[in-house]
């Protein structure tokens, strides 16, 4: 069961499923979409990313097996949720510098909350 939160979070019960949408606005060359989250405490952390340009996309162990980025809508597709998933999660879009993305336009960030 999911339910809408007061300040347009998002709430959901251990072993649910979410899928939160991308409002980054597109700044630079725009070839890298990545969804990190960051709990209160916490470092923020990468949980999935990809480079247009290449076949892979990142998963944090933590997140693999049970998230999915969605190349063609960009959606993060989150399933089998735990209460350690709870955090803010924000888009973020970028560009490919060499090696790696260099993220430069953030959305505003969702809250999703996991109950046990």
């Amino acid at each position: 069961q999911v339910e809408a939160t007061e300040g347009g979070g998002e709430s959901v019960q251990a072993g649910g499923s979410l899928r939160l949408s991308c409002k980054a606005r597109t700044q630079s060359e725009g070839n890298c979409v990545g969804w990190f989250r960051q709990a209160p405490g916490k470092e923020r952390e990468a949980v999935a990313h990809y480079y247009k340009g290449s076949r892979d996309t990142y998963y944090a162990d933590a997140v693999k097996g049970r998230f999915t980025l969605d190349r063609a809508s960009e959606d993060l597709r989150m399933y089998r949720l735990k209460p350690e998933d709870s955090a803010t999660y924000y888009c973020a879009r970028g560009f490919h510098d060499i090696l790696k993305c260099t993220w430069d336009s953030w959305d505003q960030g969702t809250q999703v909350t996991v109950s046990s």
